[in-house]
């Protein structure tokens, strides 16, 4: 089935208005008009020549990016004034034509949300058993926001779905309720609000703008670690919004007790309603998000079902990095011309799949480092036993070698935190998040300490190269 310039000028911008500011979207892409599409060149008329030579400069790259995967096949795209313009004299391209009596869009009331992902929905989330009881807090809280699961707190690696979740239940919200309030910002934006407004004497009009809001919604609360004063700010933004009834929905790459240089204050509220982890999805979850991403996108019949199950069996480390592979591999297929198959999987994701398993590739040498092996090499310069470190045990002895441990596995095999977790005695992923995070904390604080496990590392990566453990 053939697009219709439309259709891909649609399928095009929908793409660019998640990663441009709204303003710059509204300005230069939304008053464009596909008018032709022939031999691959999509034609867009714009207001002026001045509009189509910036667009040209500025876009025309961003937008044929997204050919292959919102498409099917490469598009590109020239911006040109209309004919009826064109006839004009120049000067009145600059000069504004009184519009036709427009109704305005609807816009949102609050001021300070960042704009939301139009996929990000309930709909097109895949849940597994890594995310179900996220999934389904999050949508307890759309149903019955500021009754149920208030705050609700998520957490998990980068890539995994909380973003998501987050932005589905303001989707939902908003679609019952278009003039909601809303706020939806990173933690770096609210404690930059908060500096502006004490720079510009506006802390008035900063607590109006946060507190009198339906909906906040918080990402990367973590670094909320050692700012003082925004924790106080943030505390306080909390009470007023929590006390008038309304939700609160926050996320962090670890739980709120996890969280070093929080107030004890701040993690009691945090976990005042639900605390929901969101973990890396199994074989099967891989599969389902991958087709379901292929569906999203009209690429059924493009990506044969053993390329995804490919994919899925060697990509593991994040659903964005799933969904980056899928892109990286019709980019290939469309540079190179050639149907998409396992064997092309394997040229176009190379470095992605070499790191996960070498195994498919012959001439890649395998690599001669190991978890046992990094659990031996650090048990023999703390004087303990491999077994030891796979222990439950938390004696001192054992502690300091086994986090050590863990540290390397995380540097040098750029395994998940599950993974190390489970190789470790099965422990879970807040642990291995302590374990990492201490051990970078003691380098930084012991000169000693750093020049030991630097010292093992360059033994480690020595044995990688050469096969041989230097002392």
């Amino acid at each position: 089935m053939s697009l219709s310039p439309s259709d891909i000028w649609e399928r095009l911008i929908t793409r660019a208005r998640q990663v441009l500011p709204e303003q710059t979207f509204r300005t230069w892409l939304e008053p464009a008009e596909p008018v032709s599409f022939q031999d691959g060149l999509l034609t867009v008329v714009v207001p002026d020549q001045f509009s189509a030579d910036w667009n040209d400069s500025k876009h025309t790259e961003l937008l044929s990016s997204y050919a292959p995967v919102a498409v099917g096949h490469p598009v590109r795209i020239q911006f040109r004034i209309s004919e009826e313009r064109a006839k004009r004299a120049q000067l009145d391209i600059f000069v504004q034509q009184p519009p036709n009596p427009v109704a305005p869009p609807p816009q949102q009331k609050s001021a300070i949300s960042a704009p939301l992902n139009p996929r990000y929905t309930f709909e097109q989330f895949v849940i597994g058993k890594s995310n179900d009881v996220a999934a389904a807090a999050s949508q307890a809280a759309a149903q019955a926001p500021g009754v149920v699961y208030n705050p609700l707190f998520i957490y998990g690696e980068t890539g995994l779905g909380k973003t998501h979740l987050m932005q589905a239940i303001a989707h939902e919200l908003l679609r019952r309720t278009p003039s909601l309030r809303l706020a939806f910002v990173g933690t770096e934006q609210f404690t930059n609000d908060f500096v502006s407004a004490i720079q510009g004497g506006q802390m008035h009009d900063f607590r109006r703008r946060y507190r009198e809001i339906d909906l906040l919604l918080v990402d990367d609360v973590q670094f909320l670690k050692g700012k003082e004063s925004t924790q106080e700010e943030f505390f306080h933004t909390f009470n007023a919004i929590y006390e008038a009834g309304r939700q609160i929905v926050l996320t962090s790459d670890r739980p709120p007790k996890e969280i070093p240089g929080l107030e004890s204050r701040l993690v009691s509220r945090f976990e005042w309603g639900m605390v929901a982890n969101v973990d890396s999805p199994d074989l099967e979850h891989r599969i389902a998000i991958l087709k379901k991403k292929a569906s999203l996108d009209h690429l059924e019949l493009t990506i044969p079902d053993e390329v995804i199950e490919f994919i899925a069996q060697h990509v593991k480390s994040s659903v964005r990095e799933l969904e980056g592979s899928i892109i990286k591999l019709l980019a290939y297929a469309s540079l190179k011309h050639r149907e998409i198959s396992v064997e092309l999987a394997r040229e176009a994701l190379r470095d992605k799949l070499k790191a996960s398993s070498t195994s498919d590739f012959p001439d890649v040498p395998p690599t001669s480092i190991t978890v046992a092996t990094i659990q031996q090499v650090v048990a023999r310069e703390w004087g303990v036993t491999p077994d030891g470190l796979r222990s439950k045990t938390r004696t001192k002895q054992l502690t300091t070698p086994r986090q050590v441990a863990m540290y390397l596995c995380r540097e040098l095999l750029a395994l998940q935190l599950v993974e190390i977790g489970n190789a470790f005695g099965g422990r879970d992923h807040s642990t291995v998040i302590h374990s990492l995070d201490r051990v970078a904390e003691d380098m930084a604080a012991t000169a000693e300490f750093s020049e030991r496990v630097t010292r093992l590392r360059g033994m480690l990566e020595t044995l990688r190269t050469t096969g041989v453990l230097s002392t």
